[in-house]
């Protein structure tokens, strides 16, 4: 078996991965509140795998209604190394037609409602947010899309907007006029809390839709990006699956396994117990509830 242990984030129309050997299925409590659903682990081209569907089985939870910290808590907790979003997105740009993968590098959060951060008053801390995806994960992400056969950009700012309403065509241009690449409602908080939970994250982005910008294309409805997901969502599992191959047997080490090393601002003496006991799971060498050698 390799050392990595790869989470899964899969978003609208990926709601199960296929080829999982030694399947299980882990029901894992957080202090956060509910995950989105239960895991499903196994083992995938020699690689441990934990899938997360991310808006619960049969598409029940919202995008605003998520608890992304839930998710990301319990993945940590089953052991993740390193975390893989695959979610839909509506284009931004003329040269990313639905069918494309965009592996994203940047985001613009304009999402209003949602915790976004495991730390609070009486443990504060400041993680480095400059470059949010893991350079690493996401190169070989973009290798085992285009291995899978989809059409594969690397690199692209991901407009994260609070929904669940779909943009006015004014907010669409306003996003294509900052640069942005592709928007979507689920990315932001997720991969700041990957951040601060020591998870290099990689988001690959499955374009259903030109959003409604396009002027010489229908705007966008619900039943014409379903279409486009169900042909992305075989592409997918192809994908996760050549990833997984993909992957060394040894995983050396990246910065972000250690990065609230540097992140930490609050006098350990000060430290608020009931954050400390939250966050255990988060960063065990760091975090240890009162009374724990």
């Amino acid at each position: 078996m390799k050392q990595w242990t790869l989470g899964v984030i899969g978003g609208s129309g990926l709601y199960e991965l296929d080829g999982l050997r030694h399947r299980e299925r882990l029901t894992i409590e957080s202090p956060w509140g509910e995950p989105s659903d239960d895991l499903i682990a196994g083992e995938l081209e020699g690689v441990r795998l934990v899938f997360l569907p991310r808006h619960g089985r049969g598409h029940r939870i919202p995008p605003g209604e998520l608890n992304a910290r839930a998710n990301i808590d319990v993945l940590k907790r089953a052991g993740c190394t390193d975390v893989l979003s695959v979610s839909a997105v509506g284009s931004l740009r003329e040269d990313l037609p639905p069918g494309t993968f965009v592996v994203v590098d940047q985001y613009v959060d304009r999402t209003v409602s949602r915790p976004a951060s495991f730390f609070g008053s009486g443990l504060v801390a400041h993680v480095s947010m400059a470059d949010p995806v893991c350079p690493r994960l996401s190169m070989a992400a973009a290798d085992a899309a285009r291995a899978a056969g989809a059409p594969t950009v690397q690199g692209g700012t991901y407009l994260a907007m609070e929904g669940p309403q779909f943009s006015t065509r004014a907010e669409s241009n306003l996003y294509r006029s900052w640069g942005c690449s592709v928007i979507g409602m689920t990315a932001m908080p997720e991969a700041r809390l990957a951040r601060e939970a020591e998870l290099p994250y990689a988001n690959v982005c499955m374009v259903t839709d030109y959003d409604c910008w396009r002027e010489a294309t229908a705007h966008v409805e619900v039943t014409n990006v379903l279409e486009v997901l169900l042909s992305n969502a075989d592409t997918a599992r192809q994908m996760i699956a050549a990833l997984a191959r993909g992957l060394p047997e040894t995983r050396t080490p990246s910065p972000i396994d250690t990065g609230l090393d540097q992140a930490v601002i609050t006098d350990p003496a000060l430290w608020a117990p009931e954050l400390v006991r939250k966050l255990a799971a988060i960063c065990p060498r760091k975090f240890k509830p009162a009374g724990d050698a």
